[in-house]
């Protein structure tokens, strides 16, 4: 892979709420907001003649399905939507898939990964936070005040941001080819920020769609969460940009989930490895002194983390920790309050 070049934004803004810009003969770009810190995702719907193929759907909100109202009576120019491909299962990306197939009769397409996690979360709905989660925060050394409050109210569900899912999908894996938007696209599985994340890269022009896999400006959260507390996904998303790496071509249009579509993708690439790896190295010599997870938030964000996006920075440090403690970098022990302290030998 050549690294050399400049990553560079062929578009300045993004389309407005129910908008459509053609970024490419037969795609479409389209935008909706999310009502959090980051406050929109890309959606591109590929014309395949007789109806649309929508790469991801954004959240499942009022606002977004009247949003989607406007779109397909407008610029998706009343042609029907047959199918939704997914790339990953995350609620801006699969919240609507449900309601396109239930209204729309779509098929749905994705990783089977995504379709388990997707179905799994949307069946688990609960009105107080589980004992194993309250513990996860324990061990992470969660300020006690945020942690009480936590405890005492409803957590986030899938369910709150996402359409429940029909039975039936067709399943897409590594090495596979589709034929959409008058092109031919093989599948490759991204990793780390959500597992079996499908990446498509067109075989006729220099088109990428790189879900949130390979984003243009920011990274990807990559997160250790309470469903799988002694997970490694750094290693998984270094391994996966790495292998990626290895088709990136400097010409070539990457269309990410957030932020603006760019070129220069393998010096995107070996800039998100570096950070992390970056991060991690950094990580290994602020522990010199033993920390808990939140201890590590300045060392590895270097700007305040504030209650909206604390579960985030808590799951990412303690993703650097895992891949840190899972290759024998440093050691834990447990303290008398239940938080976990990680040390550098």
């Amino acid at each position: 892979m050549t690294v050399a070049g400049a990553i560079r934004f062929p578009w300045e803004e993004a389309p407005a709420p129910g908008e459509a810009v053609e970024i490419a003969e037969g795609v479409l770009w389209i935008r909706l907001p999310l009502p959090m810190a980051l406050n929109h995702v890309n959606i591109y719907a590929l014309d395949d003649g007789d109806g649309w193929t929508l790469v991801d759907t954004g959240i499942h909100t009022r606002e977004a399905k009247a949003l989607w109202q406007e779109l397909l009576a407008g610029p998706l120019a009343g042609k029907p939507v047959t199918r939704v491909l997914i790339t990953h299962h995350h609620p801006d990306h699969i919240g609507m898939a449900g309601w396109f197939m239930k209204h729309h009769g779509a098929e749905l397409l994705t990783s089977r990964t995504s379709w388990l996690m997707a179905r799994m979360l949307i069946l688990d709905e609960e009105t107080r936070p589980t004992e194993q989660a309250v513990t996860f925060w324990t061990r992470a050394g969660m300020d006690p005040e945020l942690r009480a409050k936590r405890e005492g109210g409803r957590p986030f569900n899938f369910v709150d941001a996402v359409h429940r899912l029909p039975p039936g999908y067709t399943r897409l894996q590594e090495g596979d080819v589709i034929r959409a938007g008058g092109r031919d696209w093989d599948i490759r599985m991204g990793n780390g920020h959500a597992p079996e994340h499908v990446t498509l890269w067109s075989r006729d022009d220099a088109l990428v769609l790189g879900g949130d896999q390979l984003l243009s400006s920011i990274s990807p959260n990559i997160g250790v969460h309470v469903t799988e507390p002694e997970a490694d996904p750094m290693a998984e998303f270094l391994e996966a940009s790495r292998r990626l790496a290895a088709h990136a071509r400097e010409d070539q249009l990457v269309l990410g989930g957030h932020k603006l579509p760019y070129t220069g993708l393998p010096m995107r690439l070996r800039q998100m490895i570096d950070n992390h790896v970056s991060g991690v190295e950094r990580l290994k010599d602020f522990l010199a002194t033993p920390r808990t997870v939140v201890d590590c938030f300045p060392q590895l964000f270097m700007r305040r983390i504030d209650e909206g996006n604390y579960g985030l920075a808590m799951a990412e440090s303690l993703a650097h920790l895992n891949y840190l403690h899972k290759r024998g970098e440093i050691t834990r022990r447990l303290r008398a309050d239940g938080a976990w302290e990680w040390q550098s030998h």
